[in-house]
C-alpha cells in the first residue's frame, strides 16, 4: 500500500490553517440504502510525529481495499479532533432529491465543525451562501487529507448499515453490492420489487 498520507496532509498544511474540516460522502450512486455523509476536523498543531503516523496510508476510500479502509476508520477516529455524521435515509432521498440531499448533509457537516474550523473543505461541491466559507476541490478525497479522511468514514459506516440491512433483506445481497446495481441485484429487484429501502425515485431499469 502507498504511503499518500503524507501528500495529502502537505495539501492542507499550506492552507495555513491550524483547524481544517473536511467533509464527503457515500452512496450517492447508490440504488439502495442510505446517503452517508461525514466530516473531519485535524489539528495540525497536534498532528505531529506519533500522532500523524496512523494515517500514513491514508488515501481515497475509493482507492482502498475493506480492510485498510477499517484500519484508516480506526486511525482517523484516533487522530480527528472531531467526527461528525449524518445519515440521510433512501425515503428523505426521494421526497427531497439526491442532489439537494447530498447539499444539504454537506452543509450540515461543516457547520458542525465550524468554529473551530478555520478552513473547510468540500469534496467538489460548492454549498451555496448558508454554508460556511469554503473551497470545492475537485477530486478532493485524492489530494486533501481532511477530505479522504471524511470519505473514509463515509464509506465504513455505510458498508456497515448496508451490512445489517443484509440482515432484515436478505434477498437483496446487500452485504455484497452494499446497494449498487449489479446484474443480480437488478434481477432480483425485478422478481420481487423494492424493498422498503429502495430509492424509488431513481430512473432505474430494474423498477419497469
Amino acid at each position: 500500500m502507498k504511503r499518500t498520507g503524507q501528500r495529502l496532509l502537505t495539501f492542507d498544511r499550506k492552507l495555513g490553517a491550524r483547524f481544517v474540516a473536511g467533509t464527503d460522502e457515500a452512496g450517492r450512486g447508490s440504488l439502495a440504502g442510505p446517503l452517508v455523509v461525514a466530516g473531519v476536523l485535524l489539528d495540525y498543531a497536534r498532528l505531529k510525529e506519533h500522532k500523524v503516523r496512523p494515517l500514513t496510508y491514508l488515501n481515497d476510500s475509493k482507492q482502498c481495499s475493506a480492510e485498510q479502509r477499517e484500519a484508516l476508520y480506526h486511525a482517523v477516529l484516533g487522530c480527528a479532533e472531531q467526527v461528525s455524521v449524518r445519515v440521510i435515509p433512501a425515503g428523505d432521498i426521494d421526497r427531497n432529491g439526491l442532489h439537494r440531499s447530498n447539499l444539504a448533509g454537506l452543509r450540515a457537516m461543516l457547520h458542525a465543525l465550524t468554529p473551530p474550523a478555520e478552513a473547510c473543505l468540500v469534496d467538489g461541491f460548492r454549498l451555496g451562501p448558508t454554508a460556511p466559507e469554503h473551497t470545492a476541490v475537485i477530486d478532493g478525497d485524492t489530494k486533501s487529507a481532511a477530505i479522504a479522511a471524511a470519505s473514509i468514514i463515509a464509506k465504513v459506516t455505510r458498508d456497515r448499515l448496508m451490512r445489517r440491512l443484509d440482515a432484515l433483506y436478505p434477498a437483496y445481497g446487500f452485504a455484497r453490492h452494499v446497494g449498487y446495481i449489479t446484474p443480480g441485484h437488478s434481477a432480483v429487484v425485478r422478481e420481487r420489487g423494492p424493498s422498503a429501502v429502495h430509492r424509488l425515485s431513481f430512473q432505474a431499469l430494474c423498477y419497469r
